[in-house]
């Protein structure tokens, strides 16, 4: 065998020996996986938040028109169906707790009237929709109506519920801020707001945070009851605090994932 011949085999046989231990190193039905840890991690937390689908379905009412002595009212009310079992249930709760009678198979009581007199027919209706979703978080509005008979005008609020998906709880307030931070937060709130409350007359010392808030495209938006800071016929209050500006105040994990803002 020649020198050529010789040099060929021996390279030959190196290479099949080197694929012999890379093979045996490495099993060819167990694929090698050298990511960061750390990746893993968030890729796993991530697969567990379900992306939220809902759509609005009417609840089956007992007595949608319910009376009692006093008089009578109609009841139309809408929930949600979503894909995540804990938060239909969450505001089936909410529902029947709030209006009992509605779902009460007892009979209707009499209605106690002089002769002549008319009660007339109040009204309530309820509904749940679906917001947004920032990661974890889910936000749901929960609006309600009420009209009693021979009022002026109805009364309506809107509650905007927010969950942790990854907690499967709903949020308050004193959940997402850091520690001590409701002072900084009311005054920011403030700051932010002047000019529509110095056209209310509402001083500093006036303000309170409201539990009732929802995220908004460009910031947190604190929401207040009908009169609470304005007229019936400017509706419920909505006062925005930027997100520059909670960045430091809220807790990194109940924040979208915003631009950075240091050099703004």
């Amino acid at each position: 065998m020649n020198t050529i011949h010789k040099s060929v085999l021996t390279a030959s046989m190196t290479a099949i020996f080197s694929l012999s231990v890379l093979t045996a190193c490495h099993p060819r039905n167990e694929p090698v996986n050298d990511q960061d840890p750390k990746i893993q991690a968030a890729e796993v937390k991530a697969e567990s938040i379900p992306l939220i689908e809902s759509k609005a379905v009417a609840m089956t009412l007992p007595k949608p028109e319910a009376c009692d002595a006093e008089g009578c009212t109609r009841y139309s009310i809408q929930t949600v169906e979503t894909n995540v079992d804990w938060i239909n249930q969450y505001f089936a709760d909410r529902i029947k707790k709030a209006d009992p009678i509605a779902f009460s198979t007892e009979p209707n009581e009499k209605l106690n009237l002089s002769e002549g007199s008319d009660a007339g027919l109040s009204q309530s209706t309820t509904s749940v929709r679906f917001i947004s979703q920032w990661g974890n978080i889910a936000t749901f509005a929960l609006e309600s109506y009420t009209y009693t008979a021979g009022a002026a005008h109805g009364m309506y609020h809107v509650e905007y519920v927010n969950f942790d998906l990854t907690a499967k709880k709903r949020l308050a307030l004193q959940d997402i801020l850091v520690k001590d931070a409701d002072r900084k937060v009311l005054s920011a709130l403030y700051e932010a707001n002047t000019m529509w409350l110095d056209e209310h007359n509402i001083e500093r010392s006036k303000l309170q945070l409201s539990d009732n808030f929802y995220y908004g495209a460009n910031g947190i938006v604190f929401v207040y009851p009908l009169y609470e800071l304005a007229s019936y016929a400017e509706g419920m209050t909505e006062l925005k605090l930027p997100y520059p500006l909670v960045k430091a105040l809220f807790k990194p994990e109940y924040l979208p994932n915003l631009p950075s803002y240091e050099n703004q």
